[in-house]
């Protein structure tokens, strides 16, 4: 069960509710039951329709901006400084009018969009994707302001990592467009989640496998441990793609409820 779907379920309990109190006071007010249900249940979807917008222009929008902070390393890795600066500031833009939506996002959800049972898991879903992008953005500084040496051997490697732990965001994004559109069944974005689990495991064990590369070298220590950290801002990027996964799992299941 989707969001969409949850929205549903809730709004026609919310109606017979609404239906019962207006009948005991309809003379009174002169209101009509049916028309009072649909004035609110009518508010209500505008609301939700217009969250389920914004978040799905914030992914859009981190998943713009993890892409530009793989080409911001690709381009670092081969030598082409003044376009990875480029890349660099587009991944910022794209973060910076991220942050924005999810703002927007926190005013819909806290104005009344949704039970407030559910707002809370939606908008930690949202700051938890909002991670994943930011993890890419400190993953791009760290290439341009810290300048790491990265020998010609180690390359490859260091680029295999990044596509993969970059790349999860495609995953995520699946799983957040099947949930929020509610035509898939709980088996489908547990399905998405868990290939984010897999792909998550993917980069470890290149971590792994290039962390001993690292390590095995002749490189002095401080350069190794200078590399190492670089290997770690590549890898941050599908830990949080992870965590999103999970929460994504907790608010669908919670939807079901």
């Amino acid at each position: 069960m989707g969001l969409r779907s949850y929205a549903n379920k809730y709004l026609t309990k919310l109606c017979i509710n609404i239906r019962r109190t207006v009948h005991s006071i309809r003379r009174g007010l002169q209101l009509s039951p049916a028309h009072t249900c649909q004035r609110r249940i009518m508010r209500l979807f505008k609301k939700e329709k217009e969250v389920i917008e914004f978040i799905i222009k914030h992914v859009d929008l981190i998943e713009q901006s993890i892409n530009s902070a793989l080409k911001t390393i690709e381009f670092y890795l081969d030598g082409k400084i003044s376009d990875a600066k480029v890349s660099a500031r587009e991944t910022r833009a794209q973060e910076s009018e991220a942050d924005l939506i999810r703002y927007e996002i926190r005013d819909k959800l806290y104005s009344g969009a949704y039970l407030p049972l559910l707002r809370g898991d939606i908008y930690k879903l949202v700051e938890s994707i909002d991670k994943v992008g930011n993890a890419a953005e400190a993953c791009s500084d760290f290439f341009l302001n810290q300048r790491p040496m990265i020998p010609d051997k180690l390359k490859p490697p260091f680029l295999e990592a990044s596509k993969e732990s970059l790349g999860v965001i495609k995953f995520l994004k699946l799983a957040v467009m099947c949930y929020l559109k509610g035509d898939c069944k709980i088996e489908t974005i547990r399905d998405h989640t868990k290939e984010i689990g897999l792909q998550e495991s993917r980069v470890d064990k290149l971590e792994w496998d290039l962390t001993k590369e690292i390590f095995n070298s002749e490189l002095d220590f401080a350069h190794q441990s200078h590399l190492k950290l670089c290997l770690d801002s590549i890898v941050e990027v599908s830990d949080r793609a992870e965590d999103a996964g999970d929460q994504l799992e907790l608010a669908t299941l919670k939807s079901m409820v």
